[in-house]
């Protein structure tokens, strides 16, 4: 069937939909209407209520409308992907960003609203579907932690876990790059295991073999004259007369050993080395050197866990290479030496001592020599040290610390009672009465007997067996007698001859000079005896049963 044709004329506009102009609105129409209607017309009172109407369904349907759009916000919401949560890595090009997800990396494009300069590597970022970066979140507050093993060339950290069972290496993040890390320090890791996020305050365990050095200088140090001149000898010249040793060739030695009974002052020589030789060479070169005294006792270098206590010699010889560069004059006292570089014995079951001491030689030998660094054992029984230690080119020196005779403890005891110590008599007569009380060899004074493989027997008296710590308890002692005559009296006392003879007295009767057990090995410690020539050392003096029997173990 054939189309109409469509009458010839003008082409008629489309209509705009009704309602959608603000003078085509219901409402606007009704107000026209009302508006050309009579006052008095009953027309206008339903126009009015038509109006009414109107203008609340218009409010209903803008709550509902409102109350839609809310509900399809919510929608799209709950049915939207999740972001995933990125670590930013580096800008390898300025609007591409290198990140990790999920153990991935990925070169990803960034959100233009976004100021990529800003971005911070280790900082956490928003990825979308696409694994664009949409956002930044900033540091991570929480992570793994993990402690600095070695600082590479480039400023990578080599970073070992929970009892060295593994290392990782990781870059810093951007906060990181410039501050001073050190082998020992703690870590925060970002959690993909790429980035060290933050340097943690080091902990007081993490120092535990700092010390700091106090004014010590040698005149501080009683009744060690030779000990002390040795130490002169092997230390002290060769730093300050360098030319001289240069002229004649000598090795310098790299470290000391200080050997003796205990409480003789091995430890109170090592603090005195350190303030000395520091001090002489500023005064010498000018320049300001600052000691660094690493106090590090023996059985806290040992671990259960394998190779954490290599690692921790590792760590111990790292710093003091740390510190020399900074400047610091470093200072290595290894104290109780013969608990960790004990001699190795030939076994097949696994022992401490053979991974240590190998362990000890290998960072030795990378030591020049005492520019670097000075090392110092202590020990009270040198003979249990291993003898690759003590070989020469690595302890070079042995320095016997001997128990002080008659003339050192009288020079000990004027040390602790010449300090403007407040004293009832004169110091000259007190020391002589203490000392000639302490060193005379009168029946109460007998201590031990020892018996030798040659068949004698030697009787050691009290002052055979003082030592500087011994001393100091003396006075302590003494000390307390007087401030509680003082508090008595409410006068001030000093110190008298009664008692500084009372309080030696109750030193020798109360303080646990006596081991504890009948081992041969821990009487020897208290004995100047080479130990292969004892056979027994049986205490002469009424004790408890548990302290009054002999030692009859044939050494």
């Amino acid at each position: 069937m054939p189309k109409r044709p469509r009458p010839a004329g003008r082409v008629p506009e489309p209509l705009e939909p009704w309602g959608t102009t603000e003078e085509d609105s219901p409402i606007h129409l009704v107000d026209r209407l009302i508006a050309g209607t009579p006052e008095g017309h009953p027309l206008r009172v339903d126009l009015f209520r038509l109006r009414q109407q109107i203008q609340e369904r218009d409010i209903t349907l803008s709550e509902a409308r409102a109350a839609i759009e809310k509900l399809d916000e919510v929608v799209k919401k709950v049915t939207a992907p999740a972001n995933r949560i990125g670590t930013f890595l580096g800008l390898p090009k300025p609007d591409i960003a290198h990140i990790a997800v999920g153990g991935h990396d990925y070169y990803s494009n960034i959100d233009p609203r976004l100021d990529a300069s800003k971005l911070k590597i280790g900082t956490r970022v928003l990825v979308n579907e696409a694994y664009a970066v949409i956002g930044d979140l900033g540091y991570d507050n929480s992570g793994p932690v993990g402690a600095v093993m070695d600082v590479l060339a480039d400023g990578r950290l080599r970073v070992g876990q929970q009892h060295g069972v593994q290392s990782i290496i990781l870059q810093r993040s951007t906060d990181l790059l410039n501050a001073n890390i050190k082998v020992g320090d703690e870590v925060r890791i970002d959690p993909a295991y790429r980035v060290a996020v933050e340097l943690l305050a080091t902990r007081g365990q993490r120092e535990y073999y700092l010390e700091e050095v106090p004014e010590l200088p040698w005149s501080r140090v009683g009744g060690q004259q030779a000990a002390i001149q040795g130490i002169k000898d092997a230390i002290e010249l060769p730093l300050l007369h360098p030319e001289l040793f240069e002229r004649f060739r000598y090795a310098q030695p790299k470290g000391f050993l200080l050997h003796g009974p205990p409480g003789c002052g091995k430890t109170l020589i090592g603090k005195a080395t350190a303030y000395n030789l520091t001090r002489q060479l500023r005064e010498r070169t000018g320049r300001e050197v600052k000691e660094c005294f690493l106090h590090v006792k023996g059985p806290e270098i040992l671990n259960m866990w394998v190779g954490e206590s290599e690692r921790i010699v590792r760590e111990i010889f790292a710093i003091c290479r740390e510190k020399r560069k900074q400047g610091f004059m470093p200072f290595l006292f290894i104290d109780e030496a013969e608990s960790i570089l004990g001699t190795r014995h030939a076994s097949r079951h696994f022992s401490m001592s053979s991974t240590l001491v190998p362990m000890f030689c290998s960072e030795m030998d990378g030591i020049e020599s005492l520019h670097d660094v000075v090392i110092i054992l202590a020990s009270n029984r040198a003979d249990l040290i291993d003898p690759a230690i003590l070989r020469p080119g690595r302890i070079d020196r042995k320095i016997k610390v001997h128990r002080p005779d008659k003339e050192g403890a009288r020079e000990i005891f004027q040390i602790y009672l010449g300090d403007n110590i407040p004293l009832a008599e004169d110091l000259n007569r007190l020391l002589d009465s203490v000392v000639n009380h302490l060193f005379a060899h009168r029946e109460e004074n007998r201590f031990l007997e020892v018996q030798l493989r040659s068949g004698r027997n030697h009787i050691l008296y009290r002052g055979d067996l003082v030592s500087g710590a011994i001393i100091a308890s003396i006075v302590d002692r003494a000390k307390e007698m007087a401030i509680k005559r003082s508090i008595a009296s409410r006068k001030d006392e000093g110190i008298t001859e009664a008692d500084l003879l009372q309080s030696l007295e109750l030193e020798y009767q109360e303080n646990d000079i006596f081991p504890p057990t009948d081992i041969t090995e821990d009487w020897l410690k208290l004995l100047d005896y080479d130990p292969e020539n004892v056979v027994k050392v049986s205490p002469i003096q009424t004790r408890s049963p548990a302290r009054t029997r002999g030692v009859s173990t044939v050494v």
